[in-house]
């Protein structure tokens, strides 16, 4: 079932990216040329998802597979390293929402400060690269507008909505007593908030009890309060 969720994530993501950058004008008079954007920022949002559930071992029980769609899942989003980031989310785990933790910000509970600082943890120069190769193999295609507004400003945006929903919020201080042992809050029982949210992404202290389960079993364990 993981491998299916995945496929069709990455699927809808390629299949989408491709249907707006061939037929979707921009327009900045049209409703759904904004729609068409933060659909496929949703999109980048379930890719970079997939390649988290991809670093807790939980797409495929064949590993090599399974960090494949990691790589797979990753490398579209932005060009990152799989195996860096595995790292870093190991230390995320194991010290949650302390100076250990590389994406938490201790000095700083500002919102773009801390999202500043997480950001720049995770950007290299060989990923600066390797999307700016992608973006002048695709001006083979399509015009620069089409390329920024469905495929560049997507990618950012997501990068707001996974951080504010899976970093931000269920990490910033104050870290009270029902946060604990992982310092991670978590939102109230809404599926569907959740799922439209961040792919059940806020279930956050959930995530950190039993990371062992896939997002898109995470409402289970909310729903029966684990």
């Amino acid at each position: 079932m993981g491998l299916f969720i995945a496929f069709t994530i990455i699927s809808i993501w390629a299949g989408h990216l491709f249907y707006i950058m061939e037929f979707v004008p921009v327009n900045y008079l049209s409703p759904w040329f904004y729609i068409h954007i933060l659909l496929q920022t949703y999109f980048f949002t379930g890719l970079f998802i997939t390649g988290h559930d991809a670093m807790h071992g939980t797409v495929s029980r064949n590993r090599p597979v399974n960090n494949a769609v990691g790589f797979f899942s990753v490398f579209l989003y932005a060009g990152m390293w799989y195996p860096r980031l595995i790292k870093n989310h190991y230390l995320h785990h194991q010290f949650p929402g302390t100076e250990k933790d590389p994406d938490f910000s201790p000095r700083s509970q500002n919102f773009f400060v801390w999202w500043a600082r997480f950001m720049f943890k995770y950007l290299t120069i060989i990923q600066l690269v390797i999307m700016a190769a992608i973006f002048n193999i695709l001006r083979l295609w399509y015009p620069d507008s089409s390329i920024i507004w469905f495929w560049v400003v997507p990618a950012v945006l997501s990068t707001f909505q996974l951080f504010y929903f899976g970093t931000y919020v269920p990490h910033k201080r104050p870290h009270t007593e029902e946060m604990q042992p992982h310092n991670a809050r978590t939102l109230r029982k809404n599926h569907l908030w959740a799922m439209l949210s961040c792919y059940f992404f806020g279930y956050h202290n959930e995530h950190h009890m039993t990371p062992r389960i896939p997002w898109w079993q995470l409402y289970k364990s909310k729903s029966a309060g684990l």
